[in-house]
């Protein structure tokens, strides 16, 4: 797996921690089984205990594929007699009906697992694959595409995981990693200066970085020393602008309804950083299939 050996995120200073991953692949798979088997698989049931069987997993479209550590993880809980033969590996692109892994062991623990480890598969490769697509659309600039905190529920490390297999970057993990001081906690703190003083003082070394709405609040937060700056809807013009008042002083993200059609116009404003939610939160899960191999299909 080209995991766990994971970039640093766009501060250079954070990392998607390999133990923390592999607790929550860990943890995500037995709530995922457990919400899928509880008392038993009752259809499994009908099949012979003693019933081996062959599977090939393929996908149905091109892809990159992000997810085999899940798969792994799924069959290792159900049934560690269970084993599993990749034939790609994560970040990896396929063409569609490629056969992406072979499956042996009891045919009762492979269709209990199917769903889930198909789940997981489906889900991290659709995110892996948007990322790649945004990727390539400003391949030919300096901007870093991240992702943000709209991820699916319990899939938080998974999903920034895939962004990364996809040629993309993660922004900050969770609210633990990071200040991202945004226009509520600016109200509620009195103004972006006290924030971020405030920020500093709490937790030195952590980056701290402010959203803005104007070229007003943009000079306070260069002023004031922040680490980056968020340009909240701000137009490519605007966004153009910023980048000559912040060079040499700060990084620049833009964000905000920010798609493929408007997307390089931005990158191509000199930006650091544009944070983009659709690559967690709209990825459409990949087809693929799960299909038994009959006895005179099997090669020996």
């Amino acid at each position: 797996m080209r995991p766990f050996n994971i970039p640093h995120t766009y501060e250079d200073k954070n990392m998607l921690d390999p133990d923390l991953l592999k607790y929550d692949i860990q943890t995500s798979v037995r709530w995922a089984l457990e919400e899928d088997i509880r008392s038993g698989d009752i259809t499994a049931d009908l099949i012979p205990a003693d019933k081996q069987s062959e599977a090939s997993v393929i996908t149905r479209e091109d892809a990159i594929i992000c997810g085999t550590e899940w798969v792994n993880e799924v069959f290792k809980q159900v049934d560690n007699k269970v084993t599993i033969h990749w034939h790609i590996s994560d970040g990896e692109h396929v063409k569609a009906n490629q056969l992406l892994c072979s499956i042996k062991g009891s045919s009762r623990s492979i269709l209990t697992g199917e769903r889930c480890a198909l789940n997981f598969l489906q889900t991290l490769s659709g995110t892996a694959t948007i990322s790649r697509e945004y990727a390539d659309l400003v391949k030919h600039t300096q901007v870093k595409l991240l992702d943000t905190r709209k991820t699916l529920p319990g899939l938080r490390t998974a999903q920034k995981y895939a962004v990364q297999c996809g040629g993309c970057h993660n922004h900050r993990i969770g609210l633990y990693d990071a200040y991202l001081i945004k226009e509520n906690h600016i109200q509620a703190c009195g103004s972006i200066t006290a924030a971020v003083r405030t920020a500093k003082e709490l937790h030195p070394g952590k980056p701290v970085e402010v959203e803005v709405e104007n070229f007003e609040e943009l000079q306070e937060a260069i002023e004031v020393g922040c680490d980056t700056v968020m340009l909240d809807n701000f137009s490519t013009e605007q966004t153009r602008q910023a980048v000559l008042m912040a060079k040499d002083k700060l990084k620049l993200e833009a964000s905000g309804g920010i798609d493929k059609q408007s997307l390089v116009d931005k990158a191509e404003t000199g930006v650091d950083f544009i944070s983009i939610g659709a690559l967690t939160k709209s990825c459409r899960a990949l087809d693929l299939s799960l299909r038994l191999i009959k006895p005179e299909e099997q090669v020996r």
